[in-house]
């Protein structure tokens, strides 16, 4: 099979198509003919060596964790899953194993769950990683609830478009910073305030929250903890060694700051499914790029100005 990967850290020129064996699943895995695969910034984060502590120094090492495509076989000890099934999922992102911009993939049966009947190959791809990360980050770590006022930075890109949509089917009121241009879009998904973050002062009085979603990661804790509610949470989808440090200095007072570390579940990923078959959640696609043609939507990934997800179409 073809499957993009890279021999060393560096920029994208280290990138290359080349031929792997098609992967045999174990136990419990399956194996997934991919047809779309989604393009993530922490893939980029990866290749430049930013996590080498923990990605470590094992080549090749491929790119994308988020897939969907056709199941083909399945593990000895798979269950709720058979071959033929249409399916999506995620790789476990704190293993840093990736490599779905390929041919073939073999997740582990409990990383993939059937897709929403309702969208193409190319939508549901858009929706694991990032729809996963906002709700395990809303719901799991800062409890949202009905009347919340909930604060999603960075709201145009991938994980923001997510977060708006989740947190207004949790019961939030919803604020949104993004570029003059996305202000429409975060409107159009829910936000009941959408701020420019080069004209507007999210960070300042009179704004209050109780959560602050810094899907972009360029926020502080120290910055944000001014507008937050005695019991308000800042939660960031980057980790850092300032994150580290903010989340062990307010262990045992409030507010908080934390860090989501996404985990692919099964059970998550079926409520993502039923999100989109309730109306509730929409995938947002800033552009679909033919397989031959990843290494030119890792580029425009890497501008930091695509809106929503940017997908590889393998098929």
């Amino acid at each position: 099979m073809r499957a993009l990967a890279y021999d060393a850290y560096g920029g994208l020129e280290r990138l290359a198509f080349r031929d792997l064996p098609v992967p045999a699943p174990g136990r419990v895995e399956v194996l997934v003919r991919v047809r779309a695969a989604a393009l993530n910034p922490k893939d980029s984060f990866v290749r430049k060596g930013r996590f080498r502590l923990v990605s470590g120094r094992t080549f090749p090492k491929r790119v994308g964790a988020d897939f969907a495509g056709e199941v083909v076989e399945v593990g000895a000890s798979v269950s709720g899953i058979e071959v033929g099934d249409r399916v999506f999922g995620m790789l476990e992102e704190w293993t840093y194993r990736r490599g779905t911009v390929a041919e073939y993939v073999a997740p582990r049966a409990s990383e993939v769950a059937r897709m929403p009947r309702l969208l193409s190959f190319e939508e549901a791809a858009a929706l694991p990683l990032v729809s996963l990360t906002a709700l395990q980050a809303l719901r799991d770590i800062a409890h949202v609830r009905a009347g919340d006022a909930v604060c999603v930075h960075g709201a145009s890109g991938g994980v923001g478009t997510a977060a708006i949509q989740l947190a207004v089917a949790l019961g939030a009121i919803v604020t949104t910073t993004s570029s003059a241009k996305n202000l429409e879009l975060c409107r159009s998904l829910g936000a009941a305030e959408a701020l420019d973050y080069a004209s507007d002062t999210p960070f300042a009085s009179p704004h209050r929250y109780r959560v602050v979603l810094d899907a972009f990661g360029n926020l502080s804790f120290d910055r944000v903890k001014r507008v937050l509610t005695p019991d308000g949470i800042y939660v960031t989808t980057v980790p850092s060694v300032r994150i580290v440090r903010d989340s062990l200095r307010t262990l045992a007072r409030q507010p908080r700051a934390r860090l989501v570390v996404v985990r692919a579940r099964r059970a998550d990923l079926d409520g993502v499914a039923r999100f989109v078959e309730n109306g509730l959640l929409r995938p947002v696609v800033d552009r679909v790029v033919a397989f031959d043609d990843a290494i030119e939507g890792i580029r425009h990934l890497e501008t930091k100005r695509s809106r929503g997800k940017i997908i590889v179409k393998v098929a």
